[in-house]
């Protein structure tokens, strides 16, 4: 018998392709089961066809009444800025200036970045997010205790450290020549070390001069199996700097296009101001957009044009964006997805958001079959969703009449309350409090 083995009873959901484009997107079982060994899924399916097949004495765990579901996957986020979330400002970039930069600065100091990263990875796991690709600064220790403290809870984390070496603080600039340096030297420490993985990270092309982007795009080139992360067509303004320091770019994306960090894995926040020329580069070379609905509408950026995202074929997933974005959750971001779509004359579906915080991330990211969904073999990181966790939540999901009805009630009324456990690589790492 393997004694690794571990069975967990409950309503099972997870996804097989995108319910905007498929009839057959999701599997799910009233009454399932998931089955898990050595940290990964073994099986998941129906309970009465499932439990015939383990062996004497195995434990079940009975979340009877709870929904089983894999990790959410949160694709842009700034670790540093935990503790400067909900910071009031007019705007993006004096928002930087104002408040960013200022804390950023104290990550120079290796304690204090392990203590955030700390609260940080605790946050995250509270709200249900197992992945995320996270942003550090441009302190090479703020990265190392970023991943120190992933890899001691077990977590498949994306990460990098930050570079920029203009239009920003002396005190928070590399150089082209130091940041591309610092940059391999710590993929060669913590790349596919465990479970970590990393990711080259520019800021935004205005914090970059060319040199920087240049020798940015020959590490993604050598390393093609690490991420890429930054941003792109966040902010009007900040749209209209980009041509003025790049006169000769067709466009912001194309800045980027340029230096060769359009490819697999990588992965642009925001999106908003894109012309379809972009939206067509960034399908045909598999680069993805994290979209970043709290943060956009905090900061009053614009809406994400969710339909001709969709019409390009364009790889898409949820984030948060904390902290610009308002919340961890990634509950609270759908609730937030949703509204901007609607907003833009789109509909979003319960079932096409949590698509896209869980297989539709894997697949942005290039890691279906490792992470995403329950098929056998992905790594069981797992969550356990609590329909009644509040007495609206409660007295909303008693009266729902089909799937799509209980989960765009979770999106729409849930947060940090809803997720009552969150398991790693099979190993529980969080379980709600209850009083």
């Amino acid at each position: 018998m393997n004694t690794n083995l571990q069975a967990y009873r409950g309503s099972l959901l997870h996804f097989l392709a995108d319910p905007a484009f498929s009839e057959h997107s999701h599997a799910w079982h009233e009454d399932g089961l998931l089955i898990v060994a050595d940290g990964k899924v073994q099986a998941a399916g129906d309970y009465a066809t499932l439990h015939a097949t383990l062996p004497p004495g195995a434990v079940v765990h009975d979340y009877s009444g709870k929904l089983l579901m894999p990790g959410f996957i949160d694709t842009h986020i700034h670790y540093p800025q935990s503790d400067m979330i909900a910071s009031p400002s007019e705007g993006l970039l004096p928002w930087l200036e104002t408040y960013t930069f200022p804390t950023e600065r104290q990550f120079e100091d290796t304690a204090h970045a392990a203590d955030v990263a700390d609260f940080f990875l605790d946050e995250l796991l509270r709200c249900g997010t197992t992945t995320a690709m996270v942003y550090c600064t441009v302190h090479p220790q703020s990265v190392d205790a970023f991943f120190t403290a992933s890899e001691q809870r077990g977590l498949r984390m994306v990460a990098g450290k930050v570079m920029m070496d203009r239009n920003c603080p002396e005190f928070l600039r590399d150089t082209a020549e130091s940041g591309a340096r610092d940059t391999e030297a710590l993929i060669q420490r913590w790349h596919k070390r465990g479970r970590a993985l990393y990711a080259i990270t520019p800021r935004f092309a205005p914090t970059s001069t060319e040199r920087q982007l240049q020798l940015a795009g020959e590490l993604a080139a050598a390393y093609p199996d690490t991420f890429i992360q930054t941003h792109v067509s966040e902010n009007e303004a900040e749209c209209a700097w980009v041509r003025e320091l790049f006169p000769n770019s067709r466009s912001y994306i194309d800045v980027y296009d340029s230096y060769g960090m359009l490819r697999p894995r990588a992965m642009y926040g925001h999106c908003i101001w894109l012309n379809e020329c972009d939206r067509q580069r960034m399908a045909e070379t598999q680069s993805a957009a994290a979209i970043c609905p709290t943060s956009n509408l905090f900061l009053g950026s614009g809406l994400f044009d969710f339909e001709r995202a969709d019409d390009a074929g364009v790889l898409l997933s949820l984030a948060t964006d904390v902290g610009g974005g308002t919340s961890f959750s990634m509950l609270q971001t759908m609730n937030e997805a949703y509204k901007v779509a609607r907003l833009k004359g789109s509909y979003l579906p319960a079932l096409r958001m949590f698509y896209l915080a869980t297989l539709g991330a894997a697949r942005s990211m290039q890691l279906e079959g490792t992470i995403g969904n329950f098929t056998a073999g992905a790594e069981a990181d797992f969550i356990v969703v609590d329909p009644q966790a509040t007495p609206l939540l409660q007295r909303r999901t008693a009266r729902r009449e089909s799937l799509e009805e209980l989960l765009f009630a979770l999106a729409l009324l849930g947060d940090d309350r809803a997720i009552a456990a969150t398991y790693s690589a099979g190993r529980q790492v969080h379980v709600r409090e209850t009083t």
